[in-house]
């Protein structure tokens, strides 16, 4: 199938990153339904009590209002994560606030959670519901908290409570660094609340969804320990390591580096494959992890594996390689499954000592 994606990137780049970003959920949504293409079945993951045909899946902030989980389920990812959602609709910071960063293959967004609200995505979620889609294909929602909220923890709860009956999955993302004061939220106490109040509504609901943690790179060891002894006391399902950084490597080359906002693409893997590897040391095993940050190839995709990671998510990396990098990550994992002899739950985390030794 030719890849049309792939083709109109050059095109795409003569856009500003937002606009190009809006033109291609303009033209997935025309698309015809294609069925997922077939899995090797190596790649095969059960994970939060979910069934995923292979490990790679859509990060969130692609499609944030969830507009087009199915059309991107059909270029092959094992899962889509949409979002982030928050209650009320807004638009977010002013722009310009998406820059590539094209001689460092990165992102740097200040988007600050702009989305329709609750209501919008959960209407198309509800249809995709109703035509029995969403059981075979794995959905997560992302959910926020509004910018003016008084009670931000109110607003997870909520999130929890109207995406109970549509959602995969929940990811509770209070790691943006574009929301002043959310990433607050990772503070044990503050943490810790959070967490309860919202576990308790999505208990109330009549089916039990998986709920996972999305974290800072930018964390201290000694504050990621006290985020870990948090989500393993309050008994969550997983966590999301990680979201983008506010800190800008030495190496970045493009003039756009010094744009303010959370940085993501192939200068981030290091940080945060190096935060995933800690946080599957500290975790032991209680629940399993997805790995974020730099996935942009199989050997990407393999790193962050023998980090520590279950399942793995990219984003920044379709804007320069396109939808059919997908494919090619599978193709690239399963072949080296099979070089190695060994399988993917067998990889999970063997290097994670080395990655967490290495210097930042």
């Amino acid at each position: 199938m030719i890849d049309v994606f792939g083709l109109a990137l050059p095109f795409l780049r003569l856009l500003d990153a937002e606009d190009a970003h809006r033109a291609t959920i303009a033209a997935l949504k025309l698309l015809p339904a294609r069925r997922p293409p077939k899995n090797d079945p190596r790649l095969a993951v059960s994970a939060f009590g979910l069934d995923f045909p292979n490990p790679v899946g859509l990060a969130a902030g692609f499609d944030k209002n969830a507009e087009v989980a199915d059309a991107m389920l059909g270029f092959g990812f094992g899962f889509v994560e949409v979002g982030t959602l928050t209650p009320r609709a807004q638009p977010g910071n002013a722009r310009p606030r998406a820059f590539r960063l094209m001689e460092d293959r990165g992102v740097i967004n200040r988007y600050g959670f702009n989305n329709e609200g609750h209501a919008p995505a959960l209407a198309r979620l509800s249809a995709r519901h109703c035509e029995e889609r969403r059981d075979d294909r794995i959905v997560g929602v992302n959910i926020g908290a509004n910018k003016d909220a008084a009670d931000r923890v109110a607003d997870y709860v909520e999130g929890a409570k109207t995406f109970a009956d549509v959602a995969s999955y929940f990811t509770i993302n209070i790691s943006s660094p574009n929301t002043p004061g959310l990433r607050d939220l990772q503070e044990p106490e503050a943490l810790s609340d959070l967490l309860a109040r919202v576990i308790e509504a999505r208990d109330a609901a009549p089916v039990r969804r998986p709920l996972l943690l999305k974290i800072a790179p930018d964390l201290s060891l000694a504050q990621l320990d006290g985020v870990v002894r948090v989500a393993r006391a309050r008994r969550i399902d997983g966590m999301i390591v990680s979201n983008t950084t506010i800190s800008r490597p030495v190496t970045l080359r493009s003039p756009l580096a010094t744009e303010t906002g959370g940085l993501s693409g192939a200068p981030l893997f290091d940080l945060s494959t190096a935060m995933l590897a800690h946080t599957y040391l500290r975790v032991e095993g209680q629940f399993p992890l997805i790995g974020v940050g730099g996935v942009d190839s199989a050997d990407a995709a393999w790193k962050k594996i023998e980090a520590g990671a279950t399942l793995v998510q990219l984003y920044s990396a379709l804007a320069y390689e396109g939808p059919g990098l997908v494919e090619r990550i599978k193709r690239g994992l399963a072949l080296r499954l099979e070089q190695e002899n060994i399988s993917l739950a067998a990889l999970v985390g063997r290097k994670a000592a080395a990655f967490a030794a290495r210097p930042d």
